[in-house]
């Protein structure tokens, strides 16, 4: 797919995949991290989007609320 393509891309360029905010560009997860790339893409695919684990998630700009919904400082709905 487009995503894997380009994901795999930019990880062979800087070692890392970066993912933003689609509202206010704010960076909130950079992955794989304590996982290699073809991990990341697995489980990703296996849940039917990015999944992304603790160590991954930029923690100053996501937030997990009590109903279980992650959202971004900003309000934007990252998923349940």
């Amino acid at each position: 797919t487009p995503f894997i393509e380009q994901a795999r891309k930019e990880y062979e360029e800087k070692g890392e995949v970066n993912f933003y905010d689609s509202n206010s560009g704010t960076h909130l997860f950079t992955a794989p991290k304590g996982r290699t790339f073809d991990e990341f893409i697995r489980e990703s695919q296996s849940h039917g989007w990015p999944s992304f684990r603790d160590e991954e998630v930029n923690w100053e700009f996501v937030r997990c609320l009590k109903d279980g919904e992650t959202v971004s400082v900003d309000g934007t709905h990252l998923g349940h």
